[in-house]
């Protein structure tokens, strides 16, 4: 694994780790602003990997799918990473501290309604990690270096329509309660 791969590993755990560090510091030692610093450090990680991958490219690298994985993994990250970090709270406060409700368990049109959301929050990550591809692209213009940005912003399109249909069949064929 190259360089960019072990960033967009290292993000990954940063992200979660802030996360949990934050969780801890919010409801366990009840130190609100402590924890509120160590949620907003997220946003600092998504800025690493991508001033990394960034340098990396204009240094004369040939992107690789790590680099555009990178882009992808940013788009995710800003657009649904408050919904993550929403999830991850109302679990935490659940499981770990047996306070607060239990996490919703959608079906029928609410889960319909709640996929479409999360449907329109992949639009927005894919034209954030999408931006950040075409920019790379334009701004590199070789295309022998960035056969793989090409190839990933291809698949992801492709993965964006598949999402789009799997969100409309959701209000065709809604999700029924187990049991």
């Amino acid at each position: 694994m190259n360089l960019i791969g072990w960033m967009i590993v290292a993000s990954e755990i940063g992200f979660w780790v802030v996360i949990a560090l934050g969780l801890v510091m919010r409801y366990v030692f009840k130190l609100r602003k402590m924890g509120l610093f160590f949620l907003a450090l997220t946003p600092l990680i998504d800025l690493i990997l991508l001033v990394t991958t960034s340098i990396d490219l204009f240094r004369g690298s040939t992107a690789t799918k790590a680099h555009a994985i990178a882009a992808v993994y940013i788009g995710v990250s800003i657009a649904f990473g408050k919904s993550m970090i929403e999830w991850a709270d109302v679990r935490f406060q659940y499981y770990i501290t047996r306070q607060g409700s239990p996490p919703i368990k959608r079906v029928g049109m609410d889960y319909a309604k709640h996929y479409f959301k999360s449907w329109g929050q992949h639009v927005l990550a894919y034209l954030i990690g999408a931006g950040f591809l075409v920019s790379l692209i334009y701004f590199i213009n070789d295309p022998s270096r960035t056969d793989a940005l090409e190839g990933v912003l291809k698949l992801w399109t492709l993965v964006l329509g598949i999402d789009f249909v799997i969100a409309i069949s959701n209000f065709i064929w809604p999700k029924k309660a187990k049991g």
